[in-house]
């Protein structure tokens, strides 16, 4: 079955609130971690992950830093008006350069209060080493989805990253279904993470401490980083029957070339992606490589569509593909790649990067679940349901598993 005729009804369960992890643990790596492998299911802790990889394994983490996306403007009435900061407008080459704009910049957001800012600049302040630093947002144009903003301020030194960490607030899931707190600042960061850009954390990465990578490192196990800036379609809902009726969210991957040579040398050991978005990004690039290889990669914003993978040709190896992939970037003189993947991993893929994933556990009826099921087939209902009754914890807070396909 092509996995444009899966029906998203039959990738549900049932989810009770109280299964919902609503604070992290108090130590990162005391998770819980079940374990799956060639049917066997059972379950440890994170902090003794290392007993459960081989040595010749390449751990792969996103290095994505959650932004303070959420800023809060009130009109001279007292009326409270949220702009929620999606990501750069189309002007810019990538979120990276944008965050680092000065003085102004043009985002694309959504609204709450929408209604009450018919027109006008909203203005938020805030102090700044002393001086009182004011945040215009004037509504340019609302599109399909989202509302265009040009956002202005005053001091010319601050970058919009750094207004976002003075003027924001973390935008927790709103599954949560709580107010962002001051310890969630540090605790829904991922300890490695370092470029500004998602509005959600890659959640399989809050489990790993320092520690943690430290003993990985002394049994052989090494790690590396992509860059996949992590957008506010990660929650969009499955509203289609059928997944062919079901538009996939773009996002930003920033992938430099020396790790996609490391991906190549590691060909032969273990690939293990920490996340979701880790392995969008793995499987995304084998797709671009064997774009490459074709002749098919016309441009340097030529991005990865939603069915491609289910189109192009699926005899090209890991290898010839990767090897591309790294001979165009030395052709275009470009130590690192810069694009944007809309892939869709469903029941019917074939993994061809990774031999496995570490993630949570995900939301019924949701596209992590379909990555999920493509990894482990229909034993993901046997994983779930196991999870649900031996006290494991979900979502984003919650604890994870190590799926081996």
């Amino acid at each position: 079955m092509h996995p444009q005729e899966l029906a998203i009804a039959d990738f549900t369960y049932d989810l009770p609130d109280s299964k919902i992890a609503k604070y992290p643990l108090a130590q990162r790596d005391a998770s819980k971690l079940l374990i799956y492998n060639h049917g066997d299911i059972s379950e440890s802790q994170y902090y003794k992950l290392d007993e459960y990889l081989p040595a010749n394994t390449l751990l792969v983490f996103n290095n994505t830093k959650v932004v303070e996306a959420r800023i809060l403007f009130y009109k001279e009435t007292g009326s409270k008006i949220e702009l929620f900061c999606l990501e750069p407008d189309d002007r810019y080459n990538d979120i990276t350069s944008a965050m680092l704009e000065k003085k102004e910049v043009y985002w694309k957001c959504l609204i709450g209060g929408a209604k009450k800012w018919k027109s006008g600049a909203l203005t938020h302040s805030f102090e700044f080493n002393g001086k009182n630093i004011e945040l215009n947002a004037t509504q340019i144009e609302k599109r399909n989805d989202y509302f265009l903003i040009h956002f202005q301020w005053n001091e010319t030194t601050l970058s919009f990253a750094e207004i976002l960490h003075f003027a924001g607030i973390i935008p927790l899931p709103p599954y949560l279904k709580r107010e962002t707190e001051e310890s969630d600042k540090d605790r829904y960061q991922t300890v490695y993470a370092k470029y500004d850009g998602s509005v959600a954390a890659p959640t399989a990465g809050l489990h790993f401490t320092t520690d943690l990578l430290e003993n990985l490192g002394k049994k052989g196990i090494e790690h590396d980083f992509v860059t996949l800036h992590v957008g506010a379609g990660t929650f969009k809902p499955v509203k289609a029957d059928t997944m062919g009726e079901h538009e996939m969210h773009y996002e930003a991957i920033d992938v430099k070339k020396s790790f996609i040579q490391n991906l190549l040398n590691h060909l032969d050991g273990k690939i293990i992606p920490v996340g979701t978005t880790s392995i969008r990004t793995l499987e995304s690039l084998y797709w671009i490589g064997v774009k490459c290889h074709l002749g098919k990669l016309t441009s340097l914003h030529d991005d990865l569509t939603q069915w491609e993978p289910y189109e192009l040709p699926q005899d090209i190896d890991a290898k010839t593909a990767l090897s591309a992939l790294i001979k165009w970037l030395e052709d275009q003189k470009m130590d690192r790649l810069l694009t944007r993947t809309q892939i869709i991993i469903a029941p019917g893929y074939q993994l061809r990067i990774a031999d496995g994933l570490i993630t949570n556990f995900h939301q019924p009826q949701s596209t992590l679940i379909l990555l999920v099921a493509a990894i482990v087939g229909d034993k993901w209902r046997e994983i779930y349901q196991y999870a649900l009754t031996h006290d494991f914890r979900f979502l984003s807070y919650g604890d994870g598993s190590l799926l081996w396909k």
